[in-house]
């Protein structure tokens, strides 16, 4: 039996009132991969830019809507709580904080792509 679009919001909704850092199902035609970001902050690689990295599967958008200005351009300062992009998945519109302090200097993702787990999305000077 396939998941319906209210059964993984419940499930999502679940793992939010949970400690669970990760849950994957699957089921016939279904998989459903989600991993929560922790307070851990990115690790630098050794030129001290870190990457924002996509925490799940699914349709990366840069704006709020079609028209709207993005969260953030290169050269906006971030803080570890700002809102940098929204992923979608099975038409859940999920809010990605930045999760590290500093600027924004590239943008690694196109609007409007699907991105998978793990693939980075911005590129931050940590401040």
């Amino acid at each position: 039996m396939p998941l319906s679009d209210e059964d993984v919001r419940e499930i999502l909704r679940i793992i939010d009132q949970s400690e669970l850092d990760e849950l994957r199902i699957e089921t016939e035609g279904f998989s459903l991969h989600v991993v929560r970001r922790g307070a851990e902050a990115p690790e630098a690689p050794s030129d001290g830019v870190v990457t924002i990295d996509s925490p799940m599967l699914g349709t990366f958008y840069r704006a709020e809507s079609p028209g709207a200005a993005p969260f953030v351009e290169p050269g906006n300062a971030v803080e570890a709580d700002t809102i940098v992009c929204i992923i979608e998945v099975m038409k859940m519109m999920n809010s990605i904080p930045a999760g590290v302090s500093g600027t924004i200097v590239e943008v690694c993702s196109e609007n409007a792509q699907l991105v998978e787990y793990g693939q980075p999305l911005f590129r931050v000077q940590p401040a």
